[in-house]
């Protein structure tokens, strides 16, 4: 069998393990982009739904996420994130299976709300086991691989619902979709019970009895807090991505509609090739850091880039429309590899779920608020002084977050020296 060229060597994980957790991450994305991408249509065509009730639906659900993210949290380091994990995907799966036989908004709110918070036990089960499990070496790395497949999960699922929406007949689009996402979420929530037990589970498996943890828990530890919110506000690069940017496109642009799914065909691409490579040399806060200034770099230059093609005309608007958008992935993936590289370096390893339950709320605190906000400023603000000015306030916000990191991290870096188990194998924060 001919040897794999170096390039595609470099997108397959290197260990058993890391290659396990990006299947699972690809069973989970394909079956959760299936439903989502056909999701708008099916809920105003099947459940009964406008598009206000969908929001207002995705609001309360998003304030059940922010209440529930700190006792989902704390449940996984109770009862052991892979069983959580496990747990939630199965829950999550079930929700799919509902959606035939639901109609009206109390319905789907029901449902979305249980989503939303078995979604929050799973994320927080996830990412503890993921640190729990892994060498300290390795716990970057995999991540990213993990991200590449995330993508490369998505992008099937949005293939698949594109297929079930272009049939003429509603039978497949209404029962096969939901029924699909099952399939898949039933098989992930499988997977995941065979992953090798991490030293939580273990722990929890061989009947230890859960003590009260000595020392401060992670509500008091500001400098987590703080990183998490600002990296959720440098994660608003996909209200950019997702939102400003297309709405940009069409409203303030003589570009041709069909731009857009180059646009996101693009994002997608480089968002499962290059992971594996943005990651390498993140090994701790100070790696984190620089990724940080690299992020908020790659943002401010798509703001300015995406603010030029107002003027502009032809295919000179169209390639830097194109550029900004490239700009905003290289933003995304700079600081996926720098809230890796926080995670598994300022989290309390005794507290990893409580620890992800904070991080929930920092990231709700930190960019709940940019998609009205965002919107706002760069199409419904242009004073008389500077028809830009919108797009310099989101591109400041973005710089005032990445110079909040470096304090923020010092304060996380010092509560960890003070109160966090010695683990003798971990190489000592840098900043």
């Amino acid at each position: 069998m001919p040897a794999l060229p170096v390039f595609l060597k470099t997108l397959i994980p290197p260990t058993p393990l890391s290659r396990r957790l990006a299947t699972q991450s690809l069973l989970f994305a394909a079956g959760d982009g299936t439903f989502n991408t056909a999701a708008a249509f099916y809920l105003v065509a099947f459940v009964g739904l406008s598009p206000a009730q969908i929001g207002v639906g995705l609001t309360v659900a998003g304030i059940a996420s922010f209440l529930t993210a700190y006792p989902m949290g704390k449940l996984a380091d109770l009862i052991g994130p892979k069983r959580v994990w496990a747990i939630s995907a199965l829950i999550s799966a079930l929700m799919f299976a509902t959606m035939p036989f639901i109609h009206g908004f109390w319905a789907y709110l029901c449902v979305i709300v249980v989503f939303e918070v078995v979604n929050n036990a799973g994320g927080a089960g996830r990412n503890a086991y993921v640190l729990d499990v892994l060498p300290e070496k390795e716990r970057v790395e995999t991540q990213a691989f993990m991200y590449s497949s995330l993508n490369l999960g998505f992008t099937i699922g949005a293939l698949i619902a594109g297929i079930a929406l272009a049939m003429d007949t509603d039978t497949v689009l209404k029962w096969g979709v939901p029924f699909f996402a099952l399939a898949l979420g039933v098989a992930n929530s499988v997977w995941i019970t065979r992953l090798p037990m991490a030293p939580h589970d273990e722990r929890r498996a061989a009947g230890e009895i859960v003590e009260k943890l000595p020392g401060p828990g992670a509500l008091r530890n500001v400098g987590w807090l703080l990183v998490t919110t600002f990296t959720g506000t440098l994660w608003s690069n996909q209200v950019l991505l997702h939102t400003v940017i297309p709405l940009w496109l069409v409203e303030y642009t003589d570009s041709p509609r069909w731009l857009l799914a180059w646009l996101f065909a693009t994002n997608t691409v480089l968002c499962i090739i290059l992971p594996a490579y943005t990651s390498k040399g993140v090994r701790n806060v100070r790696d984190a850091l620089r990724r940080v200034w690299w992020s908020s770099a790659f943002f401010v230059a798509a703001c300015a880039i995406t603010l030029v093609t107002h003027d502009t005309r032809g295919f000179l608007t169209i390639f830097l429309v194109w550029v900004g958008h490239v700009a905003v992935t290289g933003a995304e993936l700079a600081i996926g590899s720098a809230s890796w590289a926080f995670q598994a370096e300022l989290m309390d390893p005794d507290r990893r779920g409580e620890y992800q339950g904070v991080a929930g709320i920092g990231r709700q605190l930190g960019g709940a608020w940019a998609p009205a906000l965002f919107t706002f400023l760069a199409m419904g603000w242009h004073p008389d002084f500077y028809s830009g000015a919108g797009w310099v306030v989101i591109a400041a916000i973005i710089v005032v977050a990445a110079a909040g990191m470096g304090p923020s991290t010092r304060m996380a870096v010092r509560f960890k020296q003070a109160h966090f188990p010695r683990e003798d194998e971990q190489e000592p924060a840098a900043v």
